[in-house]
């Protein structure tokens, strides 16, 4: 299933790249507010369904533009792009992701970033790899010396005054705050060392499988807001190095549920 969904991966990366700075406005629209979708999305969302489907036509999937095929044990979660507003305007920081959930739980997941050729693989109990080299969270144990990562909950208004508390409460405290624009890769560059902490709400599980188990495999920790793991269903997500989990994690429930 893992080469499988490397062969879907890089397919679909050849396919982003090729329209990289030279889409046209007809090559755009808009699925909502702040929410859009290219030609590149849905031509290598395609190209990954026709590899995994022909692979596995009993498995179900779940796809961010086509939607939800429903199946047995394994489920495919496939985000084609992930940063497509950050493809839109030429921003090479984007990524493939792809997961497959075993009774609902990620068993495998891939991401991978066709523009640095960074590909991120897991499965569960083998560890997790970053271009065939085992990888690791970073060991930072002090929050002033932590660089976070987060993303901004656009399109739900509801989650805006309550993240903004979390980043009040964090600015002053850590030793630096990134956005990206690409939840995968927030999440691959925590399993990496890159990162030492994600926050981010109101997420999709395409956003979020393939990354959670890179996290984990590579020895993070990953949670809801509550310290469960219904993120995938909530989209409401903290993930860290194990010495800040749970420092990261106190914070931003205390500030996300004041008023």
């Amino acid at each position: 299933m893992v080469n499988t969904a490397v062969r879907a991966a890089r397919q679909a990366g050849k396919i982003i790249l090729s329209y990289l700075g030279r889409l046209d406005s007809h090559d755009i629209s808009s699925k909502g507010q702040r929410d859009f979708v290219t030609r590149a999305d849905q031509d290598a969302e395609a190209a990954i369904l026709d590899i995994v489907c022909s692979a596995y036509p009993e498995h179900g999937v779940i796809a961010e533009e086509s939607g939800e095929k429903p199946g047995g044990e394994y489920t495919w979660v496939i985000d084609p792009l992930d940063g497509t507003t950050n493809f839109i305007h030429g921003n090479p920081h984007f990524a493939v992701s792809i997961a497959v959930l075993r009774n609902g739980q990620p068993e495998h997941g891939v991401i991978f970033d066709p523009h640095r050729g960074d590909l991120f693989c897991a499965s569960r109990g083998d560890g997790a790899q970053l271009n065939d080299r085992r990888i690791r969270t970073s060991r930072h144990k002090r929050l002033n010396e932590a660089l976070l990562v987060t993303g901004f909950p656009i399109r739900r208004s509801d989650l805006i005054d309550p993240w903004m508390r979390t980043f009040r409460a964090l600015l002053p405290q850590a030793g630096g705050i990134r956005r990206s624009g690409s939840a995968a890769l927030d999440l691959a560059y925590v399993a990496a060392g890159r990162f030492d902490g994600f926050w981010e709400f109101g997420l999709h599980p395409w956003d979020i499988a393939a990354g959670a188990l890179l996290v984990r495999e590579a020895g993070g920790l990953i949670a809801d807001l509550d310290g469960g793991q219904d993120f995938l269903s909530t989209g409401n997500v903290v993930s860290a190095n194990p010495y800040l989990f749970n420092d990261l994690l106190s914070r931003i429930n205390d500030r996300f549920n004041k008023t």
